[in-house]
């Protein structure tokens, strides 16, 4: 018999407020100060390069992101790079750290129905401050029991949140738009996996489907949560 569910977990970024497409917009502006030093598609190899490399050196979010920007202009620019461009990289990170945040469709809704019955925690890993910062202009800080900013989403990850907010992982969900650290470490974890796609999907979180898994459910939108909900419980 399958445990009941008595605990949800949802990301943050891109599946409850827009996200990744700052990150997209600022790449073509990188792209676009350095486009006589290198072709497009070569900048974003080298500059996906340095974001895997820097991951265990400055985590996720915008200040990595930037400091990557900056790693991969000075190397294609043999050291020779004009300090008018790493200006313009700094004042695009500035920038994105100040952008307002702009909720996706039903992220609310999808909160306050989940919280009628069960407890609701928001799992999100980046930058401590600039999670914080964005929650607290989202308006949903409240609807939370819990509230986890982690360095990494692993199967580990999630056994531990669960047991502490929750009744362990066999009686957790979790939802959100990356197949890599919102679905799939969720069910090696024990959890049900909720894929919400986004559209906009940065290429380190890309993974393949567990289609096989019978904890695996994907949803078009955060406003088919309700009946899920229903379904399973």
């Amino acid at each position: 018999m399958t445990q009941k569910l008595t605990t949800i977990g949802f990301d943050a970024d891109d599946t409850l407020w827009h996200n990744e497409r700052f990150f997209q917009l600022t790449q073509a502006h990188f792209t676009s100060l350095l486009s006589d030093h290198a072709e497009h598609d070569h900048l974003m190899e080298r500059l996906l390069e340095a974001e895997k490399r820097n991951i265990r050196h400055y985590g996720y979010g915008i200040k990595g992101f930037v400091l990557s920007m900056i790693e991969t202009a000075i190397e294609v620019t043999e050291d020779r790079v004009p300090a008018s461009v790493i200006r313009q990289l700094i004042e695009a990170g500035q920038e994105m750290l100040a952008h307002p945040i702009e909720l996706l469709p039903h992220a609310q809704h999808a909160i306050e129905e989940a919280a009628k019955a069960h407890r609701v925690v928001l799992i999100t890993k980046g930058d401590l401050i600039d999670q914080e910062r964005k929650l607290a202009q989202s308006g949903l800080g409240e609807l939370f029991d819990a509230v986890e900013i982690v360095s990494e989403k692993t199967s580990d990850t999630y056994r531990a949140i669960f047991e502490a907010h929750g009744d362990g992982p066999a009686a957790a969900m979790m939802i959100g738009n990356s197949m890599r650290s919102d679905v799939v470490a969720p069910i090696q974890a024990g959890c049900w996996g909720v894929y919400v796609p986004h559209g906009l999907v940065w290429e380190v979180e890309h993974a393949d489907a567990p289609v096989d898994a019978k904890r695996f459910r994907e949803l078009r939108d955060l406003g088919g949560l309700s009946d899920l909900l229903s379904a399973i419980c």
